[in-house]
Parts: structure tokens; sequence; C-alpha cells
């Protein structure tokens, strides 16, 4: 397997929307599985070349067959990718609040769904084609700045409280009530349910829980794993939370980080990553085994 990675950094104005590009080239000669991990964000493939499938076990409706460009998410569980071939493309992961204010349409369409950008928006469909024809990446991603800051000037701004209900959730790391949430926006509890789902995709509550597992998904490499003296993975069959054998916890144990991050007990967070993942934490660490969403 051939990959290149080309990391991009888009223009100030759009920072608040975009964090960065990441632009690919990927060449397989075998079927290439992937494990997507669930997220509350949007992925925005512009690729050529090798397409991809996308599989959700709970709906073949919800999945897409064959599309090398295509948008997906926000998810609340795992899919399965499959590619075979070469393919290049960009992939952008935006937030809800930017993807809607991108794309100009209420992520309510969107959410646990993937759609070529053919049935999405025909400027996404001639951004992929001029993509393909440029030189090199620089120039690709100048002509990304250029394509979004003109999407930037044509669609409405998300409105502001239903900005700062997203802000004050993710800056809580998912820990925030929906009815103190409500509250803080002067909306009711069912008021913002109902635009959140609208607007975003999917309801506060459920935004909240994947906030949490995303952060929690993006410790595994920093959690001491059993062999450097740290805590044992949940669900490696070890006892849970205590230091293995041979020496003291080398920083936070798992127990601890799932107390940090919000959840009720450590068989908690096993069960979010299950759900979230289809995984246990201890599954995921090993090699080969992460998803290509950074979660």
């Amino acid at each position: 397997m051939l990959t290149e990675a080309h990391v991009g950094r888009p223009d100030p104005r759009l920072r608040p929307y975009v964090e960065g590009y990441l632009g690919y080239r990927e060449r397989v000669a075998q079927p290439l599985v992937r494990h997507e991990v669930a997220g509350a964000f949007v992925v925005l493939i512009l690729g050529w070349g090798a397409p991809l499938d996308v599989t959700d076990r709970r709906a073949a409706d919800r999945g897409v067959s064959g599309a090398n460009a295509f948008l997906a998410g926000p998810f609340d569980a795992y899919c399965t990718t499959r590619t075979v071939g070469e393919g290049t493309g960009v992939q952008l992961m935006l937030t809800p609040p930017a993807a809607r204010r991108l794309l100009g349409l209420p992520l309510g369409e969107l959410a646990n769904r993937v759609l070529g950008v053919d049935r999405v928006d025909d400027g996404l469909v001639r951004l992929r084609d001029e993509l393909a024809e440029l030189p090199d990446w620089p120039a690709r991603f100048r002509h990304l700045d250029a394509a979004l800051l003109r999407r930037l000037a044509v669609t409405r701004p998300v409105d502001r409280r239903l900005l700062h209900a997203w802000r004050l959730l993710d800056g809580s790391g998912g820990t925030v009530e929906v009815g103190g949430l409500a509250d803080q926006v002067g909306w009711s509890r069912r008021h913002l349910t109902a635009v959140f789902r609208r607007e975003f995709g999917l309801p506060p509550k459920t935004v909240a829980r994947l906030v949490r597992f995303q952060r929690a998904y993006a410790t595994l490499d920093r959690v001491p794993t059993a062999a450097s003296g740290g805590s044992a993975a949940p669900g490696d069959g070890a006892v849970p939370g205590r230091p293995a054998r041979g020496g003291a916890a080398a920083g936070p144990g798992w127990a601890e980080l799932a107390a940090r991050l919000g959840y009720y007990d450590q068989s908690h967070l096993i069960r979010e990553f299950r759900e979230y993942a289809g995984r246990t934490p201890a599954a995921l660490r090993r090699p080969g085994s992460h998803s290509s969403n950074p979660g």
C-alpha cells in the first residue's frame, strides 16, 4: 500500500470554520477496509480515482457505493469504508456549525447519511473537478481557500444563540446538561432540541455524548499501557484501573480518565466505545486498529 499525505492550512479568514486540509494519494492492490468511528462532525471528501464504499450496519440506504466525492455525517454510530485501486483527493473535517455555514443547508438532511456531492451541491462537483486538474497540493489548497471564501460571502451566518449553545456544549467536553444549556441561550429545552437537531443534525444530548467520546478516543495513545507500568486498558481482561504488575501507573489511568471526562465509571466508558467505535479501548489500541477519523 502506498499512501501520501499533505496538510494545508486554510486562509486565516477560514480558520473559524476549517482547521486544515488533508490531501491524500493512496494506492492499494487489495481491498482495504477501515473502521470509522462515530462523531459530531461532518466529513467532506473531494476525491478522484478509486471510489469508496461506505457502509452503515444499521441501514443500507445510509451508506454509499462507488463514490469518490461525498459528504458524511454527523454519525451517531460507527461505519466501515472499503476501497481498492488508486485514489487522490482532499478531506475536510467540519464542526456542525462550520458545515451548516459553508454548505448552506440544515444538517438534519445529512445526519447518519453519506451522500455523493452530486446529490447535494453541483458547486462541490465542479470544485472537485477543478482540484483534480491542478498541478500540485499548494495550488489545490489555494483554490480551496478561494472557493470556500466565496461560499462564506453568500451563505447566512448560523443563529447566534444556536452557535452559543454549540460553543458551550463543546467547551464543556459534552458534560453540560441540556436543560442548563437551554437556560443559557434563553430557549426552552424542547425548542433547543428541535432547532439543534434540524440545523446540526443530531439532538444536543447525543452530540454531548459524541463530544465526550471524541475526547476519550483522542487519548487512546496517551493513557499508559500495561507494558509501560500503567493501568490496563478497558477490555483487555485485566482488573480495570489497577496498575499492571511490575510498576506503578505512569500517568492517569482509565478509571481516572473516565471520571475526568464525565463518565459514571470505567464500565460506562467501555459501553460508549462499543457503541460509537464498535470496539473496546483495548482493541482500538492494537496496531492497525485505529480508524482514519481523528475523532
